[in-house]
């Protein structure tokens, strides 16, 4: 089994940064993609960005030019730096990883999330 840890949430007026870390464990062979989702309250869950092995990336409109995702492959960790944060960013941040278990075994797992607050 995969486990995601989630971490770095919090409350941040507008304008300010956060960055989120979710570091994965357990049996895992080779990471394919891992990436950021949120839900806000009576929302549907929504892409915000992800990044795969070869280093692509892809971020949803709202976020293009503030948010950056970016990994530590030796530690099997995504990051999510979010600068210029605005109140309609507040949600539940959780991330997801698509990940080998064994040669031929994978599927995707999903962390607890952690809460992005915005507002002053």
């Amino acid at each position: 089994q995969v486990q995601l840890v989630e971490s770095g949430g919090g409350l941040v007026e507008p304008g300010g940064s956060l960055r989120l870390s979710c570091a994965a464990s357990g049996t895992i062979f080779r990471i394919i993609g891992m990436g950021w989702y949120r839900q806000a309250p009576g929302k549907q869950r929504e892409l915000v960005a992800t990044t795969n092995s070869g280093g692509a990336t892809n971020y949803a409109d709202s976020v293009k030019g503030r948010f950056t995702i970016s990994t530590d492959n030796a530690r099997n960790t995504v990051y999510l730096q979010m600068n210029s944060l605005r109140p309609e960013d507040t949600a539940d941040s959780l991330c997801d990883a698509y990940v080998y278990t064994t040669v031929r075994q994978h599927d995707a797992y999903w962390g607890q999330g952690t809460q992005v607050t915005v507002s002053s």
